[in-house]
């Protein structure tokens, strides 16, 4: 009963992580990267110094806002907060425009003058993409991604039964041994971080809980927008006036805001309709604690009092927020942000090994394993594709990040082509290929890619390794040096597969030594 239970949970392992297993490394891919968003876009704006914002900066964004400003429907300001990345800017809205027409400008966070960034989506790009992909629409891609998450919980469950030896397994790294070696791979990849997989697989379920389940707001609620009305409440709004009242000053309305709140720190100011009486001012609070979630601030603009805001979610919103916290790590402080981030490269790394185990384990079992089945070649195609393709998009993305020409139109979205137009490129030239070449040079590609970011680097900005030395910019060092070893890695996988010799083609040779033996891929 026991054997026929381990069975068939070995059984839904397998096909529960295969099936969705290319869209789980990408999404742990990317995920286990964006821990570190804020810093990436730090590094991918180099122009941005990672200071506190000034007081003598914030008076500039209200001179300017009053001049260039003056009659917009709305005004806006972004703070940035202590890990960088972010410019300090502003924003308006002129009389009668739309989202379209919105005029940005970024301000030195010292000085508060017009200063020029390239245009980048940084970081956030790779966050997003860990859950929203791209070039399809967001609810689908979120579906799918829900799907993928949902198979990962049952394959992390059928995987603790399926392994009743896991814990002692870890003890048993093997290198060298083919299939023993990448299944050895897999369950220390698993046994390591096997609290976080499940933690960050079952709250990633939950942030996306009515993508999965939207029949809880149709059975109470006779829309979606009744429903987040009702949970997430709007604050106070108002039409504008024939009465013009004078904007209290910025820097008097953000100091206000910490007072009527100590502890609150903001990162975002929006206006409605500045110069009139009916001005609104919204503050929304940085949130970088383990549930510590607070409202939305409301000031009247022209006094600068509060106004009443919409009441708090219950028990269930609060659940909810810990959740989100748990999931994305924002609370982190650096070392926890590490832990977060090794545990998310074993998952990538145990997604990864599963998938190649995969076809280890049938290749053995092919009748004739040198001409594989179209399945099998396909699913082998896919990994080679998935795994060192999402790869080497993510160098290009950052090389793309100091190569692109600075003025060119839509910047930031070629930035973006460059990580698919590579990723695409990877996986067709593996497709020409025999599947131990393909991977071997792709891999190798890898290797290549990452090496030359620091040198890219180096060329085109002063903020070169050497440079970040001297001046003690720890951001610009550690990505360097991430990159320096993560081209290593790469390159040592390329040289182990190289090297590799299958036991088929070892017993080959033992036993028929002049005859001509087709190599069997690892």
């Amino acid at each position: 009963m026991k054997a026929s239970l381990r069975q068939t949970m070995s059984t839904l392992h397998t096909w529960t992580g295969l099936l969705p297993g290319w869209l789980l490394f990408v999404i742990f891919l990317f995920g286990t990267v964006a821990f570190f968003q804020q810093e990436i876009s730090q590094w991918m704006r180099p122009e941005l110094a990672p200071v506190p914002v000034s007081e003598k900066a914030i008076d500039a964004a209200d001179t300017i806002l009053r001049k260039e400003g003056a009659g917009a429907d709305d005004w806006t300001l972004s703070l940035p907060g202590s890990r960088g990345g972010e410019g300090f800017s502003i924003g308006w809205t002129p009389a009668g425009g739309d989202r379209s027409s919105q005029q940005e400008r970024t301000l030195d966070a010292t000085s508060g003058a017009l200063t020029s960034v390239r245009d980048t989506r940084g970081g956030f790009f790779l966050y997003r993409m860990h859950f929203d992909l791209h070039y399809m629409p967001v609810m689908w891609a979120r579906l799918l991604v829900s799907l993928a998450a949902l198979a990962m919980l049952v394959a992390i469950l059928s995987g603790v039964v399926t392994h009743k030896k896991i814990f002692t397994d870890f003890f048993l790294l093997r290198f060298g041994k083919g299939q023993r070696s990448w299944l050895d791979a897999h369950n220390v990849t698993a046994v390591l971080a096997l609290p976080f997989y499940l933690m960050i697989t079952y709250t990633g379920l939950v942030t996306l809980l009515f993508t999965l389940m939207p029949w809880a707001i149709s059975a109470n609620f006779p829309s979606t927008d009744a429903y987040y009305e009702a949970a997430f409440p709007s604050g106070p709004k108002s039409e504008p006036s024939e009465t013009k009242a004078e904007l209290r000053p910025i820097p008097e309305l953000l100091q206000r805001a910490r007072t009527l709140r100590p502890g609150f720190e903001p990162s975002y100011v929006s206006i409605s309709h500045p110069g009139n009486a009916a001005a609104i001012v919204r503050i929304w609070p940085r949130t970088e604690t383990l549930g510590g979630h607070q409202p939305m601030l409301y000031l009247n603009g022209a006094t600068g009092e509060p106004l009443a805001g919409p009441r708090e979610g219950g028990a269930a919103t609060a659940t909810k927020g810990v959740m989100i916290d748990l999931h994305a790590g924002r609370y982190a402080n650096p070392a926890l942000r590490w832990l977060y981030f090794l545990s998310g490269v074993g998952g990538t790394i145990m997604v990864g090994s599963g998938l190649v185990l995969w076809t280890v384990k049938r290749r053995a079992k092919l009748p004739d394993p040198a001409r594989p089945h179209f399945g099998f070649r396909l699913v082998e195609r896919l990994n080679i594709g998935v795994i060192a393709g999402a790869s080497a998009g993510i160098a290009v993305y950052f090389l793309a990040n100091r190569l692109l020409d600075p003025a060119i139109a839509k910047r930031a979205d070629w930035e973006v082509n460059a990580l698919f137009i590579a990723w695409g490129a990877i996986f067709v030239w593996s497709l020409g290929r025999p599947a131990r070449r393909a991977w071997v040079e792709t891999l190798a590609a890898c290797a290549l890619l990452y090496a030359a970011i620091p040198l890219v680097n180096a060329a085109t900005t002063p903020r070169g390794l050497p440079a970040s030395v001297m001046a003690g910019d720890a951001i610009f060092i550690l990505f360097d040096l991430m990159m320096i070893l993560t081209a290593t890695g790469f390159a040592f996988a390329a040289r182990k597969v190289a090297t590799h010799q299958s036991k088929a083609k070892a017993r080959s040779r033992t036993r028929q030594p002049k005859q001509d033996f087709q190599e069997v891929p690892a």
